[in-house]
Formats: C-alpha cells, structure tokens, sequence
C-alpha cells in the first residue's frame, strides 16, 4: 500500500483527499439528518453542506490550477479563473 501511494502525483492525492473529505461530510450529514427525524434540522444541516460544498471545490481548483501554472499560459489560467467565478456566481445568485 506504502508503494501505491508513492505513484500517485501528490497534487491528485491531495485533491482526491480533499474530495474524500467532502464525501465524508455529506455523508455524516446525511446520517445526521435521518438521525433528527426532523425536516427543519434538515433544511439547517444542508444549509451548512451549502457551505462547505464550495469550499472544497475552491481549494481543489486552487491546488489543481497551482501545480499547472508552469504548463499552461496566463491567458489559460484568465479562462479557467473566469469559468470558476462563473460557476461560484451561477451558485450564489
């Protein structure tokens, strides 16, 4: 398992990490949910997953577009920054 670990680039392994994690909380507050029994302790629990959903998907594009700054030229970097303000804008409004 220890070599297995060592062929995985540690940006992708940080970024599944990342993405582990979230699968993690939302299913604890799936869990919790249930648990409640409750439709307005529900609506409160998925407000927070709210929350954290684009928080996850900030710092994995983050880690993502960091280890690609010296691939990809800054004109790129301006289109994919662009697409995920979209994205994160598309969400809040």
């Amino acid at each position: 398992m220890k070599r297995w670990f060592a062929l995985i680039d540690a940006t992708v392994l940080s970024m599944a990490g990342l993405r582990l994690l979230s699968a993690a909380i939302e299913l604890t507050a799936a869990m919790t949910m249930l648990a409640f029994n409750d439709v307005k302790k529900a609506v409160a629990i998925n407000a927070l997953l709210a929350i954290v959903g684009p928080i996850i998907f900030i710092m994995t594009m983050t880690i993502g577009l960091l280890s690609l700054t010296d691939e990809l030229s800054f004109a790129k970097l301006f289109w994919i920054g662009l697409g995920v303000a979209f994205i994160l804008f598309g969400i809040y409004k």
